[in-house]
């Protein structure tokens, strides 16, 4: 398959493997654009967004909240009162703008970043293990998960991206696995006896590892091996205000189910947390997990239906390297099926959002700006409808309401700020060698310049990638 030219793949380097391009970045990528890409990967990770408390800070405000709330509620019962008091409300608050800080650090970063391959490879394994902010809680500490859990490891082995995330409390929280306990264990006997309601198994951490982080559903595994593996996994949790670790991970030996376990075949005799990072070990190193990664990643960067030669090269790198993302990020930027000249995706409403910003070198002002626009486009901060993620197909982002939406968006962005920019320069410096003369024509002719860069922002040079 033969390559574009030079112009062509440095403005593909920065629109579709990246976030969208800054001025100047297509100049940057026209020299060697396989190596502007390449000079992005890095042993120690992603770039982190600036700020933010971590994750056992987090959650020893929730304790501190959820005490506060007690306590509120009890007054209330006994005297009468608002059990959300002022200080009560007052915490609450804290932690919704704390999530809406780490929010607003990662677009910022996201539209101001030179290495924008770099961040779109974290964002794509940000939304791979997802978390989603189904509480107070796991709202609070999802952006900690990204920079403590996802961004370290982006580039390291999958199996430590893939137990970094599983054992991180904000994963912990959002599947409930915090509470699963063996129905044999020492914790769920002691229970019993003493006349309680022993606690139960929660399975959907090992399902979703099992669906969506690993071998993927097409893998042949059964609901015994989710069970199984849901067995394993008893005594992840969390460590509560006066344990040793408190608020961090922390395995409760006691509340894990004794005895070997068999997941897809295989049996795991170890004990103890070693168990369920056993089977991590194997899933990771499966053949139905390099196909499951190499599928999506060609899905994500490439094209919804990926040709065939573009996942078996990064499944190929994936196995070859002991599951190395670093290797398989080096294989996309080499293979020459992932600059096909089609710019066959669809920006979801984050990408376009960005993007936006990106192509006049500024960046989002406050969240109370960029929220209700995402929430607007159907994409709200911190809220993926399911572990599933947010969808990466054009079909979920491009229906006929959606797309008056993004109208709506670039006429109001349009407003702000086209009256101090070129439009046909706004183009070229935007989508490079990808303007195509239609495009290039209509914004020359737009009556205004307001005009002109809503045509470039809504046409399908600047809405694919």
């Amino acid at each position: 398959m033969s390559l574009p030219s030079n112009d062509l793949m440095a403005a593909i380097a920065a629109t579709r493997f990246g976030l969208g391009a800054r001025p100047g970045e297509i100049d940057a990528a026209r020299d060697d654009p396989r190596g502007f890409l390449a000079a992005q990967i890095r042993p120690e990770g992603a770039d982190q967004p600036q700020g933010g408390e971590d994750s056992a800070q987090r959650l020893a405000e929730v304790s501190d909240y959820q005490m506060q709330k007690r306590d509120a509620k009890a007054a209330q019962k006994d005297m009468g009162g608002d059990a959300k008091s002022a200080p009560v409300k007052d915490l609450q608050k804290d932690l919704r703008d704390q999530a809406g800080d780490d929010f607003l650090a990662r677009a910022r970063l996201g539209a101001t970043t030179d290495a924008a391959f770099r961040e779109r490879w974290a964002l794509f394994w940000a939304n791979h293990f997802t978390v989603s902010a189904t509480s107070l809680a796991v709202g609070a500490v999802a952006g900690p998960f990204e920079r403590e859990a996802i961004r370290p490891h982006v580039f390291g082995r999958f199996e430590d991206l893939l137990v970094a995330s599983s054992t991180h409390p904000a994963m912990l929280l959002y599947l409930d696995q915090a509470q699963s306990v063996g129905p044999n264990s020492r914790a769920a006997q002691y229970q019993r006896k003493a006349g309680k309601t022993a606690g139960g198994l929660n399975e959907n951490l090992a399902r979703e590892i099992l669906e969506l982080h690993t071998v993927g559903v097409d893998a042949g595994y059964h609901q015994a091996d989710v069970t199984e593996f849901a067995r394993a996994m008893t005594g992840f949790s969390i460590g509560r205000p006066k344990d040793p670790s408190p608020h961090r991970f922390l395995f409760r030996d006691n509340a894990h189910e004794p005895g070997a376990r068999t997941v897809m075949g295989r049996r795991y005799a170890q004990e103890g947390q070693a168990q369920a990072l056993a089977v991590m070990r194997a899933l990771a190193a499966s053949p139905h997990t390099a196909y499951h990664l190499a599928t999506k990643l060609a899905v994500h960067f490439v094209s919804d239906t990926p040709p065939p030669a573009l996942v078996a090269r990064l499944r190929k790198a994936y196995l070859d390297s002991d599951g190395r993302l670093d290797e398989v990020a080096r294989a996309l930027v080499a293979a020459p099926e992932a600059w096909d000249p089609v710019a066959a995706k669809f920006k979801t409403p984050y990408e376009f959002a960005i993007s936006t910003w990106r192509s006049v070198d500024a960046q989002p002002s406050g969240i109370d700006k960029l929220a209700p626009v995402l929430t607007g486009l159907g994409q709200k901060p911190f809220s993926a409808p399911s572990p599933k993620g947010w969808a990466d197909e054009a079909q979920v982002w491009c229906a006929p309401d959606a797309l008056i939406k993004r109208l709506r968006f670039s006429e109001g962005f349009a407003a702000v700020v086209a009256d101090r920019l070129d439009p046909s320069l706004l183009a070229q410096t935007a989508l490079g060698a990808r303007l195509t003369p239609p495009v290039a024509k209509a914004v020359a002719r737009a009556e205004t310049r307001r005009e002109a860069m809503a045509l470039l922002l809504m046409s399908p040079e600047f809405q694919r990638r």
